[in-house]
């Protein structure tokens, strides 16, 4: 089992305000981590940086300028309340996005079985024509796009395992059934979407989490909701927006998940992705804001990545 790893020194350069959660350090203690001794196999590769009309797999060409037009030539510039751009912002989310669009091809062609792809800034949040929640590109929306256009692929399943629901996956593909996308996280929290009762074209599957809920009502949600419906999809590729904050340790929110949870989740999904996908597992980091909480839970993902 071949596990790509894709990374850039771009991603430090997306700055934050001072006490940010969404903080250059994340990437820091994720790439000490997999510098260990069980990470040695890990095929490393920098990433590229991403075709800018691939933007246009998800947004309007309007947003995307609103987007490059904020970015400042020098300090910080709030986009809202959470969401900020710094000089090389532009740059840091295009070279995501390019990431991730180059762990589709690798997985296509051969080149890996399944990737990681550790980038920021995150991506779910961003929905069609709105940049939010730390988020400004969709990045795991424009790749699964770039999946259909340039592969052919008929069905990708998106699998959103973060913290918060992944609002902006959800807006984009709400009336497009070759597209799956099944989500857990905590409710109520930001950014309030996520009711069991949005179902899109019938290809919207959330399963929300009470607070202070802990692993075994996770893996009943995995069990119940989401593995049926990867089941019942049979899709040709999955993603996964791999968001690390319902890690017990997070600071911003209140599901107690441990790194062993991640590492059966990951486990679940590879069968899926075995029976259905040919073993097309492409993962993008999304949340994820305790430092330790965060390396130990992204140690324990790609671990089984690469156990296959």
């Amino acid at each position: 089992m071949t596990t790509r790893l894709y990374s850039h020194p771009i991603f430090l350069e997306h700055l934050t305000p001072s006490g940010h959660p969404e903080r250059p350090d994340r990437l820091r203690a994720v790439a000490r981590i997999l510098e260990e001794e069980p990470f040695l196999a890990l095929d490393r590769v920098e990433a590229p940086m991403g075709d800018e009309a691939t933007l246009l797999y998800a947004h309007p060409e309007s947003f995307v300028e609103m987007i490059r037009d904020a970015v400042p030539e020098e300090g910080l510039r709030a986009i809202d309340g959470d969401t900020t751009v710094s000089p090389k912002s532009w740059q840091a989310a295009l070279t995501a996005v390019g990431a991730a669009n180059a762990a589709v091809d690798d997985v296509f062609a051969g080149k890996a079985d399944n990737v990681f792809v550790a980038a920021r800034p995150p991506g779910h949040h961003a929905e069609k024509t709105t940049a939010m929640g730390f988020c400004l590109f969709n990045t795991a929306a424009i790749a699964a796009r770039h999946a259909q256009k340039k592969h052919g692929v008929e069905r990708v399943a998106i699998i959103d395992w973060d913290v918060h629901h992944g609002n902006g996956t959800q807006d984009i593909f709400w009336d497009d059934p070759s597209v799956l996308f099944c989500s857990t996280h905590q409710m109520p929290l930001f950014p309030g979407t996520g009711a069991k009762t949005e179902v899109g074209a019938g290809n919207i599957v959330n399963a929300p989490l009470s607070p202070r809920t802990g692993s075994d009502l996770f893996r009943d949600a995995f069990r119940s909701r989401v593995l049926p419906a990867l089941d019942n999809f049979k899709p040709d590729l999955v993603i996964i927006s791999a968001g690390f904050d319902a890690h017990h340790r997070d600071p911003l929110a209140e599901i107690n998940l441990t790194e062993e949870d991640f590492d059966w989740a990951t486990g679940q999904i590879m069968d899926r992705a075995a029976t259905h996908a040919n073993h097309r597992v492409v993962s993008l980091l999304e949340g994820g804001y305790d430092l330790q909480g965060l390396a130990f839970s992204v140690a324990a993902h790609v671990k089984r990545l690469m156990k296959g």
